[in-house]
Parts: structure tokens; C-alpha cells; sequence
């Protein structure tokens, strides 16, 4: 058993499922192989971790989160957690127009067959309010245009762990997962579908502060 199998087996699933609580809605729309891309709403540490928790066998095997080069790759204990444990694939934060060269590794799995979670917010934002996606996933699906991409709103994790805090609070946490829908040759009208089906998937939970 490898590391990362060994601590979701043995610390973050059991976190998660007794600690946490987990509800999520529309689990069979969560694709059992790749490549697919995941894009999630992202206010917390506990995202990534959440998310990859939800998948298991060869499917999680095949589990990489987009996350900053220069924030995860800063340490030493940092670069061991975020690639034994969690598989990042890192990417630069930075403006460049050679959006191929920077998406390469993120491109490489999913020439593997990578299931990819990626945040379009970027950076994580205030706890339980969306923030404004950016375009960058505009430009990796131009690359791989017969990739599905599979919408999914988390709601509660701001509460439990937000950003800036350091204090585990336990939340119940609702997850909702979307169709999965495909590259538009139109960057407005690419992101106006995503922001569509985001805030869609925020709605159904109806909840108060929203």
C-alpha cells in the first residue's frame, strides 16, 4: 500500500466521515476513469483532501489536484507531503501566453488517463463565497477539447477549516456534482457555461447566506 493510499485509508476518510459528515448528491455523475477534469468552488485547506476522498480503487489511483508550484513546493516538508501524499501536479503562477507549456505536466496526465481537479478561482477565497473564475481552464480544455469536465460545488468546508485559520471546526459538509459538459471554441462563451453550471449547483442547496 502506498503512502497516500495508507493516510486516505487510515486518517483522512475516517476524518472525514465521522468528524465531518459528508453529503454528496449526484455521486454517479462522478467519473469512475479518466481523463476527466473536475473544477470545485475552493475556501478551504481541507478541498483537496475532501474531494480526492471521494474516489476509490483505480479511479483514486489516478486522482492529481492542480495546485501553485510556488506555494506547495516552497520546503522540503512540503514537497514530500504534496508529492508522496497528494500527488500535486504544480504549475506556475505567473503571466505567460505559452499556456501549453505551463499546462504540459497537467496535459501528461491526462494523456494518462488522469482524473484532474482543478479550482478556477485560483486561490482559495472567503469562506463560503465564490470568487471569479479565471480563464486559465478556458485555455487547458483547448488542448483537450474531447475531455469532459465535471462541475462540483462544496458547501461548508469555509466553515470548517476557512482560509487563514488554523482551527478545525467540525461542519457538516454537502457536496453537489453536476453533468459533465465539454470545451466551447469561445472563451465568453466557455466560462459563461461553467459560471452557469456552478451557480446552478450553489442553488440547489437553497442555503441561507448565499
Amino acid at each position: 500500500m502506498t503512502m497516500k493510499n495508507l493516510l486516505f485509508a487510515i486518517l483522512v476518510r475516517p476524518v472525514i466521515l465521522f468528524v465531518l459528515g459528508l453529503n454528496i448528491r449526484g455521486r454517479d455523475k462522478l467519473p469512475e476513469s479518466g481523463p476527466c477534469v473536475i473544477i470545485a468552488n475552493h475556501n478551504s485547506h481541507l478541498d483537496t483532501l475532501v474531494l480526492m476522498s471521494l474516489f476509490r480503487g483505480k479511479s483514486f489511483s489516478k486522482v492529481r489536484p492542480v495546485a501553485a508550484g510556488d506555494y506547495f513546493m516552497k520546503n522540503k516538508f512540503l514537497v514530500f507531503f504534496s508529492t508522496k501524499v497528494m500527488n500535486i501536479i504544480p504549475i506556475e503562477r505567473k503571466m505567460t501566453r505559452d499556456f501549453r507549456g505551463m499546462f504540459k505536466p497537467v496535459l501528461q496526465s491526462l494523456d494518462d488517463d488522469g482524473i484532474i481537479i482543478l479550482f478556477p478561482e485560483g486561490s482559495r477565497g472567503e469562506a463560503e463565497q465564490l470568487s471569479k473564475y479565471k480563464s486559465g481552464i478556458y485555455y487547458l480544455m483547448r488542448e483537450k477539447p474531447e475531455v469532459p469536465v465535471v462541475p462540483l460545488f462544496i458547501h461548508g468546508l469555509g466553515k470548517a477549516l476557512p482560509k487563514g485559520s488554523f482551527v478545525f471546526v467540525p461542519f457538516f459538509i454537502d457536496i453537489f456534482v453536476g453533468d459533465k459538459f465539454y470545451y466551447k471554441d469561445n472563451r465568453n462563451d466557455f466560462m459563461t457555461e461553467l459560471n452557469e453550471r456552478m451557480n446552478t449547483l450553489q442553488e440547489e442547496g437553497q442555503f441561507s447566506e448565499w
